[in-house]
């Protein structure tokens, strides 16, 4: 799928495109009982609450703390992060329990019309900020929007799959 009203100049692509997966990940979860957004159906275990919040701050480190290099009070959530490098850590986000997949979501899409102000106002040449996520050697606005569509795009089909996976095994 891809977002229902083409266009054909490049600098509407970026946020025409980062809306739809943003959508499609934040419609996908909000789809599932509450129970369901908090069970696994994978192997690595992550449940989609957890997917939904990994995206929420994986945009922000990008866009808020990586090109602008605002100060962002916790880059990585509201979780607590098992580091992959450490041994016997499971590489997950754990989600909170009082923290809802809605008060994510709304979240999320505050800081999805924040990422489309920063689209419109800076050109896909423009580079990041240093300080914050890059030092040394930026990347541009372009790069950022394609790693995070990537991740975008990965993660909705990462979370298709799973909710297939716990249909069927409710049936």
């Amino acid at each position: 799928m891809e977002p229902s009203e083409p266009t054909h100049r490049e600098p509407d692509l970026w946020p025409a495109y980062l809306a739809f997966y943003r959508d499609q990940i934040v419609h996908s979860v909000l789809g599932l009982e509450p129970a369901r957004r908090r069970t696994s159906t994978v192997p690595s275990g992550w449940t989609p609450i957890e997917l939904l919040s990994h995206v929420l701050h994986m945009e922000q480190r990008w866009f808020i703390w990586g090109f602008l290099g605002e100060r962002v009070d916790d880059v990585w959530g509201d979780w607590t992060v098992d580091e992959p490098w450490d041994e016997g850590a499971d590489g997950r986000w754990h989600v909170p329990a009082d923290v809802t997949a809605e008060s994510l979501a709304e979240r999320l899409r505050v800081l999805g019309r924040r990422t489309t102000d920063i689209l419109v106002e800076h050109p896909a040449e423009a580079v990041a900020a240093e300080g914050g996520r890059f030092e040394g050697d930026p990347a541009t606005l372009g790069w950022i929007c394609f790693h995070v569509l990537q991740e975008y795009a990965r993660h909705a089909g990462q979370l298709d799959v799973a909710i297939e996976l716990g249909t069927a095994a409710q049936q």
